[in-house]
């Protein structure tokens, strides 16, 4: 593979790769570091990389275990207390930032479903690709995808809810 070649088909995922790392590390540096690590991996297998048939599939799920196993060395524990520290301030927060309100819930939820809600809501792939890149049946993308999509919903009842008691009170 030439450098041409490589620039064409594996350095112009390069954006995409970065918004689905930052969904998992949720830091812009990290996810910056995620890619960079991995194209320079990509670049040194440039060869075997041409066997591969779906490239963006390969590039996506590399970027999801490259994100995994950097999160199993970050301390759990502090990453809890600060999820629970933002949930917290969410409901004390301005309606008006309802977007931010939808991320944050979108960022609580397990894992697979946060992927799953990401890829199909946010970078619109089908459920096909989805299963694809997830290595997972595409029943179990759609039940991932609906239970994401509910909580985020009851999560979203909850804090208008509570806005509306705050207004009324």
């Amino acid at each position: 593979m030439t450098q041409e070649t490589f620039k064409n088909t594996v350095f112009i995922l390069k954006d995409e790769m970065y918004r689905f790392a930052k969904r998992f590390v949720m830091s812009s540096d990290e996810a910056e570091d995620v890619v960079q690590d991995l194209m320079i991996k990509f670049w040194q297998k440039k060869e075997e990389l041409e066997k591969f048939g779906n490239l963006k599939s390969y590039a996506l799920k590399s970027v999801r275990n490259e994100c995994l196993n950097r999160l199993k060395h970050h301390d759990v524990r502090q990453g809890f207390a600060d999820l629970q520290l933002h949930r917290s301030e969410l409901y004390s927060m301005d309606i008006n930032n309802l977007k931010e309100h939808i991320i944050g819930f979108i960022n609580q939820l397990p894992e697979k479903q946060k992927m799953v809600i990401h890829l199909k809501d946010v970078e619109e792939y089908e459920v096909s690709e989805i299963s694809e890149m997830l290595e997972m049946e595409e029943n179990a993308v759609r039940v991932n995808l609906m239970r994401a999509r509910q909580k985020v919903k009851e999560q979203i009842s909850q804090l208008m809810s509570y806005e509306q008691r705050s207004i009324s009170e």
